[in-house]
């Protein structure tokens, strides 16, 4: 028997308007994270994650951004501490209270539980299941979509027991107002909101307790679960689909548009043993253990990937022409598909920032998580997004793990009497100085010890640190040396790097020094900045100590410059 997950898919329009569309979206989403590395998840193309400072980032393992405007996420770390932060719609966050925060607030009801599954109803609620097979919900009540019996809103966590006693949840989803739980031994458990027989009972009375879904799928071995917005799908271990709840754009996939108030299994995919089911707003889409890709419902925006805005009542194949799919995404609260192929391309289509693109198109991306950051309305993740399971690092990862590193470095610099550690291969690949250094003068006989007198120990070690991380993490004093380093090594990034950090440090107090320190570099877009904001606050900056300590040459060049820029007139 083959286990089920659940993938997504993409659509393409034509090429030219969606590239350019694409370039500036994706332009303006990487100006968000510019400075932003995180070792553990990659969170930085959700703004909302800016919030958090680098030491906070690092310790992230797992994230999920939600909410109506992606204005809420929960993040576990690796000490599997729970964190929260964002407007707090209908007490999503869990913190006791409906107030908003900006800062994160720890979750200490889910201390040291291990996160296995997590998933957010745009009603709003949250559904959180934990390894040891417990199952928490929290958030808006109002059709006893938290399991708990009553529609009092879920202001912190609760303990979901009801039906479930010696039951281990693996996992869970939620529609709307709806909630489903998937156990280890493979059943499955609905509640809520069923208004359109969502919830399997057979009625469309709601309900308050989980309630374990039977009708076809009794005797059967689920092993994925998902919802539409008001609709349920289940999938099974031999490969089989089964609906239930709102059909009315033919998201149930059974060949008509009549609502189903128990489970019916999508005869059309017979034959076919589907991996992963995924649901989006009001249409899903399935994909084989062959990696061939269905899809069916709604098709307002393109959603489908047909080439056109038809809805199909029953499964039809989509991306025939393309190379094999490993994965597809979609999510209840969006219109928007995405499915990435074995080569790890990564195909987009649906409702993306606006426009409806009806065939898959092909993205820069290199997951399909990437695709609801930066397309889906709102932009919010499709599913819990988790590191790797093992220890693995990437190259980034370990380059900067492996910085000033004792034990592995093959060279030192010695700056103002501090020793820095490094590997000379690196150094080599990444700077053309040291490529010349070493190709030239160095020979392996020769002490590994460079004395460095040029330079400060924090302006050297930062830039050492730079070849390994692409990054600068120096106060603007400071980075005017790494500018003179990066002029004086023809490091042109770096430059560029050291010259937004001064211009974001500016200061009347500092202002002057500034500019004569681009002046001495040579920097000429930075001299301009500096001396505009001199001129812009001239009083203060001619007040400074700065500005009376320079040399009468640059001190007459200023007041002649700024005399022409009309500095001095009434």
């Amino acid at each position: 028997m083959n286990s089920c997950k659940t993938h997504f898919w993409f659509s393409c329009i034509d090429k030219e308007p969606l590239d350019l569309f694409l370039h500036v979206v994706l332009s303006a989403s990487l100006c968000i994270c510019f400075y932003v590395f995180t070792s553990m998840v990659d969170v930085s193309k959700w703004p909302l994650f800016s919030l958090l400072n680098a030491e906070e980032l690092a310790t992230v393992r797992q994230a999920c951004v939600f909410g109506n405007s992606a204005n809420e996420a929960i993040y576990i770390t690796h000490g599997n501490e729970v964190f929260v932060f964002g407007v707090n719609c209908s007490s999503c966050l869990g913190t006791g209270d409906s107030l908003s925060t900006i800062v994160p607030k720890k979750l200490d009801f889910l201390r040291g539980k291990k996160v296995i599954s997590l998933s957010y109803g745009s009603g709003p609620h949250i559904l959180l299941a934990t390894d040891d097979g417990q199952l928490f919900a929290w958030g808006h009540n109002g059709y006893s979509q938290l399991g708990n019996g009553n529609t009092n809103q879920g202001l912190s966590p609760v303990l979901v027991t009801a039906n479930l006693q010696n039951k281990k949840v693996k996992e869970v989803a939620c529609g709307s107002h709806h909630s489903m739980a998937l156990t280890h031994d493979g059943e499955v458990f609905a509640w809520g909101y069923n208004n359109c027989g969502q919830i399997g009972s057979g009625s469309t009375a709601n309900q308050p307790y989980p309630r374990k879904v039977t009708g076809s799928l009794q005797g059967k071995n689920a092993v994925g679960v998902t919802c539409g917005q008001t609709s349920s799908m289940a999938l099974v271990d031999n490969g089989e689909v089964y609906g239930w709840g709102y059909n009315g754009n033919g998201q149930l996939g059974i060949g008509n548009n009549g609502n189903q108030l128990t489970p019916c299994r999508l005869t059309a995919l017979q034959g076919l043993c589907i991996q992963q089911i995924v649901s989006g707003y009001s249409h899903c889409l399935a994909l084989t253990d062959e990696g061939l890709l269905y899809a069916w419902g709604a098709n307002t925006y393109g959603q489908l990937g047909t080439g056109n805005k038809s809805n199909h009542l029953s499964p039809v194949q989509i991306m025939a022409d393309k190379e094999r799919i490993v994965e597809v995404a979609a999510c209840h609260s969006t219109h928007t598909s995405a499915a990435k192929t074995q080569s790890g391309q990564v195909y987009m289509w649906g409702q993306c920032r606006g426009q409806s693109i009806i065939m898959p198109h092909l993205t820069p991306f290199t997951n399909t998580d990437d695709v609801f950051a930066c397309f889906a309305t709102p932009s919010v993740m499709w599913r819990l997004m988790s590191m790797e399971h093992d220890d693995f690092l990437t190259v980034a990862e370990a380059l900067r793990k492996e910085f000033d590193s004792p034990e592995t470095a093959d060279l030192k610099f010695s700056v103002d009497g501090k020793c820095i550690h490094v590997h000379k291969a690196v150094l080599k690949i990444r700077c053309e100085h040291f490529r010349s250094m070493f190709r030239s003068q160095w020979t392996e006989d020769q002490q590994e010890v460079i004395e460095i007198g040029q330079f400060s120990y924090p302006v050297y070690r930062s830039f050492l640190q730079f070849l390994y991380t692409d990054t600068v993490d120096l106060p603007p004093e400071d980075a005017i040396g790494l500018l003179d380093l990066a002029t004086s090594y023809c490091e042109n990034r770096l430059k560029r790097l050291c010259q937004q950090i001064i211009k974001r440090g500016i200061t009347v107090e500092n202002a002057f020094t500034l500019l004569s320190a681009a002046i001495r570099y040579d920097a000429e877009d930075l001299e301009e900045f500096c001396f505009r904001f001199c001129v812009n606050h001239l009083t203060q900056v001619t007040q400074t100590g700065a500005f009376w300590q320079v040399d009468g040459a640059m001190l007459k060049e200023f007041i002649s410059r700024a005399s022409r820029c009309g500095a001095f007139k009434n």
